[in-house]
């Protein structure tokens, strides 16, 4: 291979290009699409040398000598000696203790690695690894179907992993196994705050969350899974459905596809603005009539308009788009139940069948991001992206929150809990979002950042 070329690959190694994209706007680089779908079939072959997985999931930044971190310790023990692997990130915090007590408990301890900023290494109790360059593949191989998921207290990431978990469970793209939360005063404040204003939008049937389980000790969340032994999970992303023997399924193929295509779809995609929400508005709703009035204004400025392309708050702002002559009005969708919906104000679209490459899509870089009043699906969103750019993998850009009587409430937890007590995120972590109530705020944010 000739020295240039070299020089050239590492140079782009240095930076994960899953989320980032030249001023060009192409993101067709080819050795990019095999790299991810090698680190797929490297992902699933290895999850499917596993058996009674439980993921556990938490800050990387909690002292060994918080409560939480013992507390996952001792689980991790529990696991072990009841016949359970322990999966984790592989990480410290968290991670490392519960890999720790499952190695004590001569258990499987398993770190599913990434280079991160606070979360280097892979920590010393893992018996059985691997390892990810890219966020997007390693978080599809970490949120994969398993026997249960126990979340500890935690920052954005933790967040993002939980909310994208509950989020697919919702959809019917996930087994609806356990969903354990440990840790009653750090979680039932957020699951009251989520609870009550989305509902109040429509975005989460309330007995959403009835099957989540918020415990305080290991030996709970042990009784938990201990319940649901012998339950069968078979779904659409569990690993053995892309699996038989050795052999790689063709549906690993279908996620190539994917990418191929998405990345295709968004060449040449420079000045656009995304903008997510709840589906589950009416078009006489203050939240519709406000996105339809920022897709127009966004659409007047130059920018494209991106959405996943369903009803509600997506169906506005293409709407208000639409109404500019020659504007981009772009839906991202995804079929969910057999159903692919596309709202009729979307000029140009495309449709995915796994909400991970979907997902890739639609949190490609944009000029910004818009979040309006939302469910899981929302909230899954937002603290991905949060995470991306909190973590270096995605470049520093506008994350805008309409409506403060929604956002700010959730935000007062984040200073509180997440910021004030637990320390799992700094407090320059909180300039990363902007909570506004006004439509020409959001465009002067936007543009102001363009300027830049």
């Amino acid at each position: 291979m000739k020295e240039e070329t070299i020089k050239k690959i590492k140079k782009e190694e240095e930076k994960d290009y899953t989320y980032h994209v030249n001023e060009t706007g192409d993101y067709r680089e080819a050795w990019r699409v095999f790299r991810i779908m090698a680190e797929f079939v490297d992902g699933y072959n290895f999850l499917n040398s596993l058996k009674n997985e439980v993921t556990i999931l938490g800050s990387a930044r909690l002292d060994p000598r918080h409560k939480y971190t013992k507390m996952a310790r001792a689980f991790g023990k529990l696991l072990a000696e009841n016949g359970y692997t322990t999966i984790t990130g592989g990480g410290p915090g968290i991670m490392e203790a519960a890999n720790h007590g499952a190695f004590e408990g001569k258990g499987v301890s398993v770190g599913l690695n990434i280079q991160l900023p606070f979360e280097q290494r892979i920590n010393p109790y893992v018996n059985k690894s691997t390892a990810f360059y890219y966020f997007f593949t390693r978080k599809v191989m970490l949120t994969s179907p398993a026997h249960a998921f126990v979340y500890f207290p935690g920052g954005f990431g933790t967040f993002d992993e939980f909310f994208e978990v509950v989020d697919h469970i919702e959809l019917g793209k996930m087994c609806g196994v356990p969903i354990i939360l440990v840790g009653k005063e750090f979680w039932e404040p957020l699951l009251e705050l989520i609870n009550k204003p989305c509902v109040g939008v429509g975005a989460m049937a309330e007995e959403e969350s009835k099957d989540w389980h918020v415990v305080d000790s290991a030996e709970e969340a042990m009784a938990v899974i201990e319940k649901s032994k012998g339950a069968k999970h078979t779904c659409e992303l569990s690993p053995m459905d892309f699996h038989h023997g050795k052999k790689v399924d063709w549906r690993v193929f279908r996620i190539m596809a994917e990418l191929v295509e998405g990345f295709e779809f968004l060449t040449g995609l420079v000045e656009d603005v995304t903008v997510l929400g709840t589906k589950d508005i009416k078009k006489d709703s203050p939240y519709y009539m406000a996105a339809q009035k920022l897709g127009k204004q966004l659409a007047q400025s130059g920018y494209a308009v991106v959405t996943g392309g369903a009803e509600g708050v997506a169906e506005a702002a293409n709407k208000g788009a639409s109404e500019v002559k020659g504007a981009q009005s772009i839906g991202i969708g995804m079929e969910v139940r057999g159903k692919a919906r596309m709202n009729e104000f979307v000029n140009k679209s495309i449709m995915f069948s796994f909400p991970f490459t979907r997902k890739l899509i639609v949190t490609a870089p944009s000029k910004g991001f818009v979040f309006f009043p939302g469910g899981l699906g929302t909230m899954h969103q937002l603290f991905e992206i949060l995470t991306l750019i909190q973590t270096g993998k995605m470049p520093r850009i506008p994350i805008v929150l309409y409506n403060s009587e929604f956002w700010k409430p959730i935000e007062d937890y984040i200073k509180k809990v997440i910021v004030g007590k637990y320390k799992t995120i700094s407090k320059k972590d909180l300039d990363l979002f902007q909570i506004v109530d006004d439509i020409d705020e959001v465009v002067s944010i936007i543009d102001t950042f363009r300027k830049k």
